[in-house]
């Protein structure tokens, strides 16, 4: 019974631990789409284990939800050109499954479509229907909506020194919120109009000397950005998909040189299905220094001593692993407003640890430890701890204020001064003393 016992647990071990290691992906094909035209793509995430599950936007089969509950981790949507969906893929049911943790891998087009409300939810800003994005530079035999894109090398998601991406499809203009985070930017002689031809270009050189308002063009313009939400899921919108397919993964640049965009694509899916840039809050301690466990409260004036434990997910071993690489962590002790806002440095030789000393303000109150990190790329770390903080017991001041001896020295000698004058007064002798019953004559 024992060994059957065991079996059972290692098995269900085993499974859970199987369950835990996947990932199932929902992909939305356009039926206008071939899917053997993405195979480097798709044959990329089956190879890193994900579970890919097709469908056409209008199936009700393989539903996104079931009693609004993810069925899936991860959402793929190649269908730029559809106009009409299924009950379940809706702009606000998409928005609902970032909520709940389920990422999202959107391919947009210059047509109006959905999706397009969808981007504006994200502070995204699309050009007019039908305006893709045209540049004659660098000269070449594609048609000028067909562009080779330099990568910036500056950007946490993207492998360094990817050659240049073809690109086809539209543009976006980028709204102020700072959970956006640009991942591909228009080439900078690039602009966004409704005909190929060169007829409106005095007009579109009188609008850019001008800086005129509304003017599409220049690298100010988006081509594939992400966002990531206040609950750390991500969403990637690019504006074309055929960036994703084997064309143009194999189309070789006017260079001569091959194209990025296999790494390119390879990187957003990393980055967009949270295996790059993946960072969590392990624990948190403080205490007193000379001291070990937590207090219960802590006096005015104490030294504290608050560490954080961080690591960050290893996707090629499925492991958390400490994470050092932080260098402009800050730790803020706060009632209401931050009281002390400090530097919590990794600590040398401790992988993952970070640590700071302070002294508590000379304010009593009900404090937070908090821990409020947010760079773009990178997940959140949040972390707040409550802890309240008293004025010293009446038996633990200090007997004397070293701030206080003008009064000690005024005192005693105050006191000292007339027991002086108390035993003079007493002790002298009174001259000219009249004698009682004394007669002058």
């Amino acid at each position: 019974m024992r060994l059957l016992s065991s079996a059972l647990v290692t098995l269900l071990a085993l499974t859970t631990f199987s369950f835990a290691s996947s990932s199932s992906v929902l992909v939305v094909l356009d039926p206008s789409l071939d899917r053997e035209n993405y195979s480097i793509f798709f044959g990329g995430l089956e190879k890193r284990g994900y579970n890919l599950t097709f469908r056409a936007p209008k199936d009700t089969s393989s539903a996104i939800t079931d009693y609004d509950v993810p069925n899936y981790d991860h959402v793929i949507l190649f269908a730029p050109d559809t106009k009409s969906y299924a009950k379940d893929i809706t702009p606000q049911s998409l928005v609902d499954l970032l909520s709940e943790n389920t990422n999202l891998l959107i391919a947009l087009s210059p047509k109006q479509t959905p999706l397009t409300s969808l981007a504006a939810e994200f502070s995204l800003v699309l050009p007019p229907p039908e305006t893709p994005l045209i540049s004659h530079h660098p000269a070449r035999s594609e048609p000028q909506t067909t562009i080779p894109v330099t990568v910036s090398s500056s950007s946490p998601i993207l492998t360094p020194g990817i050659p240049p991406v073809w690109f086809t499809g539209a543009p976006h203009a980028l709204g102020s919120t700072p959970m956006l985070i640009p991942i591909l930017r228009a080439p900078a002689e690039s602009f966004a109009a409704d005909s190929i031809s060169d007829a409106d270009s005095d007009t579109l050189v009188a609008a850019s000397e001008k800086g005129g308002e509304g003017l599409w063009a220049g690298s100010q313009m988006g081509l594939v950005t992400g966002f990531q939400t206040n609950v750390n899921s991500r969403v990637v919108f690019a504006g074309g998909v055929k960036m994703f397919s084997d064309e143009y993964a194999t189309k070789e640049l006017p260079s001569g040189g091959s194209p990025g965009n296999a790494l390119f694509v390879t990187d957003v899916a990393a980055w967009v299905f949270q295996e790059k840039l993946k960072l969590r809050i392990d624990a948190v301690y403080h205490h007193r220094v000379g001291e070990s466990e937590a207090p219960k409260m802590y006096t005015t004036n104490d030294e504290i001593v608050y560490t954080a434990h961080i690591s960050a997910y290893d996707s090629e071993t499925s492991t958390w692993k400490p994470y050092s690489g932080i260098d402009d962590l800050q730790l803020e002790f706060t009632m209401l407003d931050p009281h002390i806002r400090t530097s919590l440095p990794p600590v040398p030789g401790s992988p993952g640890a970070y640590q700071v000393q302070f002294r508590a303000p000379d304010r009593h109150g009900v404090f937070k430890f908090v821990l409020n990190w947010k760079r773009k790329g990178y997940s959140y770390l949040e972390s707040s701890t409550t802890v309240p903080v008293v004025p010293p017991r009446h038996d633990q001041y200090p007997r004397f204020l070293s701030a206080a001896w003008p009064y000690y020295a005024g005192a005693i000698s105050t006191s000292a001064g007339f027991f002086l004058f108390a035993a003079l007064w007493l002790a002298g002798d009174v001259k000219g003393e009249r004698k009682k019953g004394s007669k002058v004559e």
